[in-house]
Parts: C-alpha cells; sequence; structure tokens
C-alpha cells in the first residue's frame, strides 16, 4: 500500500470522508504496531552529559568533599561532613528552580575555559560557618538574618575555601583553575546560561552538630564543554599534570625532619618521676642486643645499633621498618 500513488479521486474521497468521520477504523494490530513505536522523550531532562562524564564527575566531587570535610573541620574548629547525595541532569532552567530557596550563591570563573557556574549553600550553614569564624562555639542553628559587611567578607572567605578545594580536585584531572566571581542572595540575577542549556546538578549534604543543609553545583555543560575529553578519560589520572607532581615531590624532598635513636621507653608514675634525681638507676625492658629505634619525628623508621664514629656517638642501620612509606 505504502507503494501506490492515490489518483486525484482518491484523494477527494479521503478527504471528504475525513471532514464526514466516516474514515475506515484502523486495525488493532497496525494501531498496535504504531504505538509500539512511539517513544517517550521528556525535552526538560536532556542527555548532553554522557554517562561517564556524570559518573567521574561525581567521583571527582566525592574526592572533594573528602578533602573539604578536613579542611572546613580543621579551620572552623567543628565537625563538618560533606557527602553527595545526588545527581541529574535539567534544562538550566529548571535546573536553577532547584536552587533552595534561602541560599546564598557563588558564582564560579573557571579558567582557562573562560566559563561559569553556580555554587549555592543554604544560608543557615553560611551562618553558622560565619559564627564558628568569629569564635562562636554554639551547635544551634543560626536565627536567619540580613548579612552584615563583615558577614559577607566572612562569606566570600567560607566560599573561597569550599572552591579552592575543588579547584585542586579539577586542577588535576582537567587543568580547570576556579575562581569566586561573586556572591548573591538574589537566585534571579545569578542567570549565567541560557534557559535551556543542558545542566548537571550535583547534590551535596552538608552535616555538622546534629543538623544539616543543601550545597548545590550547576554545572551547565558549557562551562566545561572545551574539557569534556578530559572527564570521559578512562582513569582520572589520565589529566594529571606529572611535571606539577614532580614540582611536589621535588618540595617535600627538601623538607627537614627530626630524627632521634631511641633505646627504650619506660613508663613510670607521676610521683616516682618527680623523685628522680641525678646517680639514680633506670632499668628498661629493652635487651642489650636488641639495638635502638631510629625515629623521623614520630615515625619509626629503621632499627640501628649504638656505635661511634670517630669522635663522635652515631647508630649504624640495621633494617628498615617503613615507618615512611
Amino acid at each position: 500500500m505504502s507503494g501506490e500513488v492515490l489518483s486525484n479521486d482518491a484523494v477527494a474521497a479521503l478527504v471528504e470522508a475525513a471532514r464526514s468521520g466516516d474514515l475506515p477504523e484502523e486495525s488493532a494490530p497496525k494501531r498496535a504496531s504504531r504505538q509500539r513505536r512511539v517513544r517517550a522523550v521528556d525535552f526538560t531532562r536532556p542527555t548532553k552529559f554522557t554517562t561517564d562524564q556524570e559518573r567521574k564527575l561525581r567521583r571527582s566531587l566525592e574526592a572533594f568533599c573528602r578533602a573539604t570535610s578536613t579542611r572546613l573541620s580543621a579551620e572552623m574548629r567543628m565537625p563538618i561532613e560533606l557527602e553527595v547525595i545526588n545527581s541529574t541532569q535539567l534544562l538550566w532552567s529548571n535546573a536553577h528552580a532547584q536552587l533552595p530557596g534561602s541560599a546564598i550563591c557563588g558564582v564560579v570563573d573557571a579558567v582557562p575555559a573562560g566559563t561559569q557556574f553556580l555554587l549555592a549553600a543554604e544560608l543557615p550553614l553560611v551562618l553558622s560557618s560565619i559564627d564558628w569564624l568569629l569564635g562562636g562555639t554554639s551547635s544551634a542553628p543560626p536565627r536567619e538574618r540580613k548579612l552584615t559587611e563583615i558577614d559577607w567578607a566572612l562569606a566570600a572567605h567560607f566560599f573561597g575555601t569550599i572552591i579552592g578545594q575543588l579547584s585542586i580536585v579539577w586542577s588535576d584531572i582537567a587543568g580547570l583553575e576556579l575562581d569566586l566571581s561573586r556572591l548573591d542572595t538574589q537566585l534571579e540575577t545569578a542567570q549565567i546560561a541560557p534557559v535551556s542549556e543542558p545542566t548537571l546538578i550535583l547534590t551535596m549534604e552538608a552535616r555538622m552538630s546534629g543538623s544539616s543543609a543543601t550545597v548545590v553545583v550547576l554545572l551547565p555543560f558549557t562551562a566545561i564543554a572545551s574539557v569534556a575529553d578530559a572527564f570521559s578519560a578512562d582513569e582520572f589520572t589520565a589529566g594529571v599534570d606529572h611535571s606539577r607532581a614532580g614540582a611536589v615531590h621535588a618540595a617535600i624532598s627538601e623538607v627537614e625532619v627530626c630524627l632521634r635513636a631511641e633505646v627504650a621507653a619506660v613508663e613510670l608514675p607521676v610521683d616516682e618521676v618527680l623523685r628522680l634525681a641525678p646517680g639514680d638507676l633506670l632499668p628498661l625492658k629493652a635487651k642489650i642486643e636488641s639495638g635502638v629505634t631510629v625515629f623521623a619525628e614520630s615515625a619509626p623508621v629503621c632499627k640501628a645499633r649504638p656505635g661511634r664514629s670517630g669522635s663522635r656517638r652515631g647508630v649504624q642501620i640495621d633494617r628498615e621498618l617503613g615507618g615512611l612509606r
């Protein structure tokens, strides 16, 4: 039937039948076959990011969360744990609508790509960080308020710390250096991509002192388009700058550490320590033939035998202990 050419009379008859509603019904097998060929497509959920890219971007964020948790906990003297809880793709307009209502948005510059993406954190988390940076110890979520100039400066420091940790991860993978461009509480003004731009939403949860808050990265595809291949490599190490790694290794090699040789340790009650006087003999549990242990700072690195080197005392290495490996 598909190869037949209808005559003018046949076409006119079909048009007339359509007007009167007398078209023959489609057979059930043909209707079922046509329905099987129809595939539902949700155009609000693009797939510009490949599965591999999305998976590895999420993995990079997991590494970032571990490093940032340690950095923030040390800086604020308060345990903070960051964890990636979800990743999904939407159009920019829909992704932007997913941001928390009470959030502070940081517009992040990606160099040398010359692009931008958003990092948003809920206001209670930012206010808590400000409180801790100022020496506060309260574990209760702070009351929401309008930020002062000092608050904005400390919020920029908080965002800068987070972005700095993410920059370390993405610099090793794709050579991207990240920098905070500006902060804003008006989400409407943080429109950095076209409404139809495919965007990856990476959602994290920050937990501290019994409360939690949301941290979100909105990553338009254009932000990483120029380095997308780096996020598609088989392993993250494919993007490592080996010259930079060599420079770090060389710098660490020049760091001086304290070496000490310890014969043995003995534990005594405090009152006995206070009664020690010149001439007292301390019996040690170590045998004479057991030698001494050489420490680098607090790490045991080798066993040695005490002796003499010219006019000085010294130790001769017997075997390594691997404390620095």
